[in-house]
């Protein structure tokens, strides 16, 4: 079996090393890059790499520029690693469309579970391939949501948040049961970071965005 191909991007060459080492104990393969100027160059030159590990501060162009840019032409899963801890940080890295955000410092084994957990959901899920629900279609397959017959483009964790609702239709879902099936992991933060998601996935669904209801005090529930 071909071994999925991860880009790592770090100034710290001793980062890059511990990370790549890591993952390729669980059979990936690994590519590097010390900025983002490097970062950019590799991804565009080679489409098979499945998942980027980002540091956010680097010389030439930073983590933020980095994902930004790819994400005006790609849904590749994308994991921010940065030494700030801070609250605006991560939301402003869900903002601009990163899957993960994980502080320095972190345990490598932790890392390599959110990457295999993100490379498992943005393949094929298990079960039904196609879900509909008044006028919106998601194909799990191809990664495709349209609505009422018209494509609209999703971030990777907009994709798993509109089918985790749609797979619970009329489930009234607390934000913590949201983020262990949708993140995959136990997520001790702010709240904000489902609420921000769920904010844009409504701005890009339209007035289809109306299906997914908040319930106050607990989390959302899809209802057409």
């Amino acid at each position: 079996m071909e071994k999925l191909k991860i880009l790592v991007v770090d100034d710290e060459s001793r980062m890059r090393k511990l990370v790549k080492d890591f993952l390729v104990r669980s059979n990936f393969e690994v590519l590097e890059a010390e900025d983002g100027e490097k970062a950019l160059d590799v991804f565009y030159s080679d489409p098979t790499i499945s998942l980027i590990i980002l540091d956010v501060m680097m010389p030439k162009v930073d983590g933020w520029t980095v994902c930004k840019e790819i994400r005006e032409t790609s849904q590749i899963p994308i994991i921010m690693l940065t030494a700030k801890s801070t609250e605006n940080d991560e939301l402003q890295s869900f903002d601009i469309g990163a899957d993960e955000y994980i502080s320095k410092p972190f345990s490598p084994e932790i890392l390599v579970a959110r990457v295999e957990a993100l490379l498992r959901r943005s393949g094929a899920n298990a079960g039904e391939d196609t879900l509909e629900a008044g006028g919106i279609k998601v194909d799990k397959v191809a990664h495709i949501v349209t609505i009422d017959g018209a494509p609209i483009e999703l971030s990777f964790k907009e994709f798993e948040l509109l089918s985790y609702f749609m797979e619970n239709k009329g489930i009234a879902l607390s934000r913590e049961v949201i983020l262990n099936h949708v993140w995959n992991y136990d997520y001790f933060g702010d709240a904000r970071t489902i609420d921000t998601h769920v904010k844009k996935l409504r701005s890009k669904m339209g007035e289809k965005g109306e299906t997914i209801k908040t319930i106050w005090g607990m989390g959302y529930k899809f209802e057409v």
